[in-house]
């Protein structure tokens, strides 16, 4: 590894010649954002689990395209990716941001708690599977099944949305500008009130999104499924 001369420190990390071990090693050291909290990742050529488990206030941007699990666990960080990303991108989030330059692959920001993850090409299915509080800013799409079971936090997606969107949802809030292929189970469309529109700036405000919030539409649960029904009882 080397830093960088400058008013601000910046930690290079090239894996070509070192391994995804000893970069997160490297990011998990205590105290490590008062040292050097900017960080450069070169070369990941699709490596798996890059920069994971962070919990200080690092800023880190990895040139390129990562593989499975990129910033999954995240606290405090920012990390960004200059390129695509592959299955599971921020997953299980709590807090901090991430951004994909490109596109991401399935189940990003599953389960996530909170947190923003910004998506700037398309998303694949399962976008938000299971979100717990994330907000998660999509410029593209996103396929089938995307917020499955989402029970907290908000969707925004500025292009279309595959099939089953949002089944199985419980208070999660999706906002499409796109087409809607088929909504999922217990999925509906809901009003978009002047709350919803404020809501919605800001969030597209805070991932750099140039869209007009009165574009979208908005989905939530019809609170069927989660409530008992003694009719269904056999």
């Amino acid at each position: 590894m080397e830093a960088l001369t400058g008013a601000v420190p910046t930690e290079v990390h090239d894996l070509a010649a070192a391994s995804v071990r000893e970069l997160n090693q490297a990011l998990h050291t205590p105290g490590v954002a008062k040292r050097a909290a900017h960080w450069r990742v070169l070369n990941p050529r699709g490596a798996h689990s890059v920069a994971c488990g962070l919990n200080e206030e690092l800023t880190v941007a990895v040139e390129g395209h990562v593989g499975y699990y990129c910033a999954g666990m995240n606290q405090l960080a920012a990390v960004t990716v200059h390129g695509n990303a592959g299955v599971g991108v921020a997953e299980n989030m709590m807090s901090g941001s991430v951004r994909v330059r490109g596109n991401a692959s399935q189940s990003a920001g599953a389960t996530a708690h909170g947190g923003l993850l910004v998506i700037e090409g398309d998303a694949a299915a399962r976008c938000g599977i299971s979100m717990k509080g994330v907000d998660i800013v999509v410029g593209g799409s996103v396929g089938h099944m995307s917020a499955f079971m989402g029970q907290a936090g908000r969707l925004v997606v500025c292009g279309d949305a595959g099939d089953a969107l949002g089944d199985s949802l419980y208070e999660a809030r999706i906002y499409v500008r796109g087409r809607v292929k088929s909504l999922g189970a217990d999925c509906v469309e809901k009003p978009v009130r002047e709350e919803h529109l404020a809501e919605l700036a800001g969030l597209l405000a805070a991932a750099g999104m140039d869209a007009d919030p009165a574009s979208f539409r908005r989905y939530g649960s019809a609170r069927r499924l989660y409530h008992f029904q003694a009719d269904n009882a056999y």
